[in-house]
């Protein structure tokens, strides 16, 4: 760790300068998959909303323009892609820092259970000052990022079932088939896929504010810790992760 020069204090109560810490907690396979996440969570709900309601219509015939043929492989390219970075991110669960690891993808401590929801309280402005201090994740976002994994792998099992449809008896649905025997058939493996895109778009703009609005009020570099790996955080604080 290194010492940067005295700063302005970021806390909500306080105005005296501070010295800051440069911690490196995101390494670049971590921050590459990250935004190679982002750019396929992105082009699957446009693209997938298209392929279920196009939202604008061309004239002529389909051979003349292909729309929809382009729009399903962006769609199926971004799946292959966001397959394979959850693959590296499952070798990286054992391969990174204490940060990045498994245990750091859950509250495993009986304390953690106890700090959640002193964050949560945080998070609505109740008593902030009493918040525990986290340099890598804290208990709420291990739970939500966790859940988001789990979101992924059962968006990639029922999108992969409905693209076997198109090849009865192949290798696709002689893998995924299994998944529509267990939700009950095609329309409902399709109902889910959908329904699990809101929550991509509930947990997006919650989480890009969340991100921003900690960077404003703690002033901790948290948004460019992904673009860089290293966070700046205040020499005078106790970390429950250090």
């Amino acid at each position: 760790m290194k010492t940067a020069t005295p700063a302005r204090d970021a806390s909500l109560h306080e105005g005296q300068p501070t010295e800051y810490k440069q911690v490196y907690l995101w390494h670049w396979p971590i921050r590459g998959m990250h935004w190679i996440a982002a750019g396929c969570v992105v082009t699957l709900i446009v693209t997938g909303f298209y392929i279920g309601s196009p939202y604008f219509l061309t004239s002529g015939s389909a051979s003349d323009h292909f729309l929809m043929g382009r729009v399903r492989f962006a769609h199926f390219a971004a799946a292959g892609v966001l397959v394979a970075t959850g693959i590296l991110r499952f070798y990286w669960l054992f391969m990174g820092n204490k940060f990045e690891r498994w245990r750091a993808l859950f509250p495993f401590h009986a304390q953690d259970w106890v700090n959640m929801w002193r964050v949560v309280r945080a998070y609505m402005f109740v008593k902030p000052e009493e918040a525990p201090h986290y340099m890598g994740h804290n208990p709420v976002q291990q739970l939500a990022y966790t859940g988001i994994y789990f979101l992924a792998l059962l968006q990639v099992l029922t999108g992969f079932f409905l693209y076997s449809l198109a090849d009865p008896g192949g290798l696709f649905f002689n893998a995924f088939g299994w998944v529509g025997s267990l939700l009950g058939g095609a329309q409902i493996v399709r109902f889910v896929h959908h329904v699990l895109t809101w929550f991509w778009l509930i947990f997006l703009p919650v989480h890009v504010y969340l991100t921003i609005r900690a960077d404003v009020l703690h002033r901790e570099s948290r948004v460019s810790s992904i673009i860089s790996g290293e966070r700046y955080v205040r020499a005078d604080l106790d970390f429950v992760d250090d």
